[in-house]
């Protein structure tokens, strides 16, 4: 299967910006697309955005439409994840996903990355 390694988290103040990575390793020549989820406390695990990996189509969630933008790079077997004007609303873990399949579940998930966005 596909291992997930998400990095780049951290504290910031309302307005800032921050951008994760994720790394993939294993069978990545097996992953159709990647995706990033995020989870605050006491609430269900959201999804945030998907890329394609072939075609490189990518979705995002009204919530972070025009504020975050995902990319990939496939000869590094990374997903990134640019977040700009950030809000205290987006504090939560950010968690990578990947699957072999163009639609459905995902198979592989990171272990998460804590985002925090202060006032």
């Amino acid at each position: 299967q596909v291992q997930l390694v998400e990095s780049g988290g951290g504290l910031v103040q309302a307005g800032a910006s921050l951008r994760l990575s994720c790394a993939a390793s294993g069978r990545t020549f097996s992953i159709a697309r990647m995706a990033w989820y995020r989870q605050a406390p006491g609430k269900e695990r959201d999804f945030v955005s998907v890329i394609r990996w072939s075609g490189g189509l990518t979705y995002y969630a009204p919530s972070v439409k025009g504020r975050f933008t995902i990319s990939g790079d496939n000869a590094k077997n990374t997903v990134y994840l640019q977040m700009n004007s950030l809000k205290p609303e987006d504090t939560a873990v950010y968690y990578c996903a990947a699957s072999a399949e163009p639609h459905g579940g995902y198979e592989s998930w990171g272990q998460g990355t804590q985002v925090t966005v202060s006032s």
